[in-house]
């Protein structure tokens, strides 16, 4: 099996290899959302191992709501030991060294708790609503300031959806599609103006994702400030967006008077949790 040390090598030389183009356009996204992809990171044969590792939806957690459709997996003890492998890969110290270098940032730090990462399965009907991230970490220490999406389906084509939008306009504005082709890092800021979708699957195939967050002692703008996960309705959805704003001031409101939430989140990663 490949290591997460030898997974991580080929992730830093790709990036190093891309590194202006990587600079450049994370620089002139950076007024409104600071993005930028890299296609074909990993050799081939790695990429399709991974995709083939991935459980069945029905084997993760099914998180369907008026907010979301699709399944994930933070709990990695439980699945192919090489998923375990590769998400961690995206922690090694050059990988999170070199965002910090390119993107210009004083601190960065990977999360081992899978804190809303690990992995995730998108199929038929499936979407993910219009949304922030929430700012900080499970312990509310530090501020969620990278969002890293690796896709690994094979020939996943735009017009089976599936897709991160990013949109740097507000929701009321026309989102860029970044497709979620096969063997594509994504790389997206998270802060107050970040929103961010998934369209809805069109076709009967699963759209696999491998997710990490990294966290920084400071926010990216100085005008961010604490916010649970918040979700809006696409412009269409006049209804939805309606719901979904009360939705958030609700659960806002009840984290102003409990900092961590009334429960703990169940999606992090705990160790040896499955025995």
């Amino acid at each position: 099996m490949t290591t997460r040390k030898e997974i991580a090598t080929y992730v830093f030389n790709n990036l190093e290899k891309n590194k202006e183009l990587i600079k450049n356009t994370y620089q002139d996204s950076k007024s409104s959302i600071g993005y930028f992809f890299v296609d074909d990171l990993l050799p081939e044969t790695i990429a399709n191992s991974i995709f083939e590792a991935f459980p069945k939806p029905e084997e993760t957690i099914l998180k369907k709501s008026i907010r979301e459709h699709k399944h994930i997996a933070a709990q990695m003890d439980q699945y192919d030991p090489l998923l375990e492998e590769v998400i961690f890969a995206f922690q090694d110290d050059r990988v999170v060294n070199f965002f910090k270098d390119v993107c210009g940032v004083k601190s960065l730090y990977p999360d081992k708790n899978l804190y809303a990462g690990g992995i995730s399965m998108m199929s038929q009907d499936n979407f993910l609503n219009p949304h922030l991230d929430n700012s900080h970490d499970k312990d509310r220490n530090h501020w969620r300031v990278f969002n890293l999406l690796y896709y690994v389906t094979p020939e996943w084509e735009q017009t089976y959806g599936g897709n991160l939008e990013v949109w740097p306009d507000g929701v009321s504005g026309e989102p860029i599609t970044i497709t979620s082709k096969f063997n594509r890092l994504a790389v997206m800021a998270t802060h107050n103006k970040s929103w961010h979708s998934v369209s809805k699957v069109e076709v009967d195939k699963v759209r696999c994702c491998v997710s990490n967050y990294y966290f920084s002692e400071a926010p990216l703008s100085l005008s961010d400030s604490f916010h649970v996960t918040s979700f809006r309705g696409r412009p269409e959805q006049k209804l939805k967006d309606a719901v979904l704003k009360m939705d958030t001031f609700l659960r806002m409101s009840i984290r102003n008077f409990f900092k961590k939430g009334i429960k703990e989140n169940p999606h992090v990663y705990k160790k040896g949790g499955n025995k």
